[in-house]
């Protein structure tokens, strides 16, 4: 049994949360869960908080999945897209945050370019943070989702063998993912072209193969992460077309293994790339799921979080 109250006032990474703060959540979001399938999907939860989410890059599922979740708890919610706020005419990001603050913003979901800017955030500000992506660093709802999904698929994640394909350079979902699923007791394994899985990568204690057929025999779930072409500023490989031939998943490849597994992908998905349309539809594959058990994950986190300002 997880205990009642989180370890930690924010959640700036999984590097920062215990696996009892995991399971915490994650029995937390169960009870959500409920209540998104009730004909009345809200709660009063949150009544009396005021959430800001500070979108310092695009996102479309992350936010709508946070807002979502806000709306879910009954929150006041302070939507803020950077690109046409004063930060483009040179405000800092404490100055931009302290305005909202001074609306008496009781916490703040937030999305930035540059790896530590909660970490920076939360020391220099009173409201709780949580980090919805930080560059190429963290993206700790996005890996709890993940684990909650594998978790209601496979009964469990300890023991489970879990691949992550494709772009591991780049993505903070990856780095979030492997903490996350080793805290919960589950191998995980990377696989990638050589130039798009990071030299540090044997120290997270992860296997890496680059060979997509072994790493599907020898996984129960994959997890197939798109191509961050907006964060590469060289080429990694000679075309699109020959990553799809050497790291795609399509329907042949997966009616070929000698076993059912579980697909899934944190989106946006590129289809015909990393994934085919007919792997992304098929029963295997448990993208949706991932979709909807996001907003109960994150009412979680958020519900758990408000409680620590007691």
């Amino acid at each position: 049994m997880a205990a009642d109250r989180l370890s930690t006032r924010h959640l700036l990474g999984i590097k920062d949360i215990t696996r009892n703060d995991i399971e915490l959540i994650f029995e937390t979001a169960d009870n959500f869960k409920d209540v998104i399938n009730r004909p009345i999907k809200r709660v009063p939860s949150l009544r009396d908080i005021t959430i800001a989410n500070i979108f310092f890059e695009n996102s479309t599922r992350t936010k709508l999945s946070f807002e979502l979740a806000e709306k879910r708890l009954s929150a006041d919610v302070v939507n803020f897209a950077a690109s046409s706020s004063s930060v483009s005419k040179g405000e800092t990001l404490i100055d931009t945050v302290n305005n909202i603050l001074a609306m008496k913003v009781d916490m703040v979901v937030m999305r930035h370019p540059y790896a530590g800017a909660g970490v920076f955030l939360s020391k220099h500000i009173n409201a709780q943070i949580v980090n919805a992506g930080d560059g190429a660093h963290e993206h700790p709802t996005q890996a709890l989702l993940d684990a909650y999904s594998i978790r209601e698929k496979l009964g469990d994640v300890a023991g489970k063998k879990v691949v992550i394909v494709g772009d591991i350079l780049h993505s903070r979902v990856a780095i979030s993912n492997i903490l996350c699923l080793q805290r919960l007791g589950a191998e995980v394994m990377v696989c990638g072209p050589t130039t798009l899985i990071p030299k540090f990568i044997g120290s997270l204690g992860v296997k890496v193969e680059h060979d997509l057929m072994k790493a599907l025999n020898w996984c129960d779930v994959a997890n197939m992460l798109r191509i961050q072409l907006e964060r590469q500023d060289i080429k990694y490989f000679p075309s699109l077309r020959e990553y799809a031939m050497m790291y795609g998943l399509t329907k042949p490849i997966l009616d070929s293994l000698d076993k059912d597994i579980i697909v899934m992908h944190p989106g946006p998905i590129n289809r015909g790339v990393e994934i085919s349309s007919d792997v992304a539809d098929s029963k295997q594959s448990i993208i949706l799921e991932q979709v909807e058990n996001g907003v109960a994950v994150r009412m979680a986190v958020l519900y758990l979080l408000a409680a620590q300002r007691d």
